[in-house]
């Protein structure tokens, strides 16, 4: 069963009530006579430093913390005075724990690249079957982290970048199922084509570059024969080079959600779709815009550039790959 966010706001409310009558009840502290794997997965559905704040209860609390088979830690929750110290006590704490399910890192706050990166080696070392981070700030995390034989579902998002390089072995995550890339920039465009090459059972594929403030890496390419569903979001209007093409190599593609300025051309292999939702935009209409002061593409309709074409784009490939959804 899955729990969202409310669920859990409304439990952590819960175990409040509940601990301060244990409070006011002596010998019938109820909630601690439960096992202790109830509590862990008590404790799973809190927020993680709101878990950690029970060891204060009594000394039966002490070290249900190493119980927890997710972790939720983000530095909202209390600022970020004492958030690195808490990290670190709280993998302490998991060193000999259970396989730690899900993870997921939120961070508003810059702290050193090195103790983040430790923190997402940490997570991956106790064999995270989900990861999911998030930063405001810019990181540059280790490529090395792009191994693992236990990651089902990836999501990176915001601030965090690859330092460069992949690992000597390339990037290999033999299980992973779901892989969601927001806003992340590679410095190679081919690394995307490589990430997705090692990961040989991804099913689900969700790829978001829509700030203008950050350079297009994606190489416009999608190639894997285990894709299922797949979820593009590409909006570079001031660079007219980002779209020049746009390759789906998915023959056994179901699902596709696909946003984009149209490129020049598209090659396509989408034989087994059942549902698409397109939303084409189009340089004419930018043009449009530009000519009456509303937009600012300079770089997209350089009349010396493309003295000989009016209209930019052509769907015609797509649409043909499409024909599955009309039989």
């Amino acid at each position: 069963m899955e729990f969202s966010l409310s669920d859990s706001l409304s439990l952590e409310k819960s175990i409040v009530v509940v601990t301060q009558k244990v409070l006011y009840m002596g010998s019938r502290d109820l909630i601690s006579s439960l096992p202790d794997e109830i509590l862990g997965k008590v404790l799973s559905l809190l927020p993680t430093k709101r878990a950690a704040s029970t060891a204060v209860l009594s000394k039966r609390w002490n070290n249900l913390l190493a119980l927890v088979d997710k972790l939720d830690i983000n530095d909202a929750i209390g600022g970020p005075g004492g958030f690195p110290e808490f990290i670190d006590k709280t993998l302490a704490l998991l060193t000999n724990s259970t396989t730690i399910k899900r993870t997921s890192l939120n961070i508003e706050f810059q702290y050193g690249e090195s103790q983040v990166n430790t923190w997402i080696r940490s997570f991956l070392e106790r064999g995270c079957l989900q990861l999911y981070l998030n930063a405001q700030s810019l990181y540059t995390i280790d490529t090395e982290f792009f191994t693992s034989n236990t990651l089902v579902e990836l999501t990176i998002t915001g601030g965090f970048s690859p330092d460069g390089l992949l690992p000597p072995g390339g990037v290999f995550f033999p299980k992973l199922k779901t892989l969601s890339l927001v806003l992340m920039t590679f410095v190679d465009s081919d690394m995307y084509e490589l990430f997705i090459s090692g990961c040989p059972l991804l099913e689900e594929f969700l790829l978001r570059n829509d700030e203008i403030e950050i350079s297009p890496v994606w190489n416009a390419l999608v190639s894997s024969p285990s894709i299922k569903r797949l979820t593009i979001v590409h909006h570079f209007p001031n660079c007219r080079e980002a779209h020049d093409g746009c390759w789906f190599r998915t023959p056994n593609l179901l699902y596709l959600d696909y946003s984009s300025y149209v490129p020049d051309w598209y090659e396509v292999d989408l034989g087994s779709l059942v549902e698409a939702r397109l939303d084409l935009r189009s340089w004419e209409r930018l043009r449009d815009e530009k000519a009456g002061g509303y937009g600012d593409c300079d770089s997209v309709y350089d009349e010396e550039e493309y003295p000989d074409d009016p209209i930019l784009g052509d769907v015609t490939n797509l649409v043909t790959g499409l024909s599955t959804l009309y039989k």
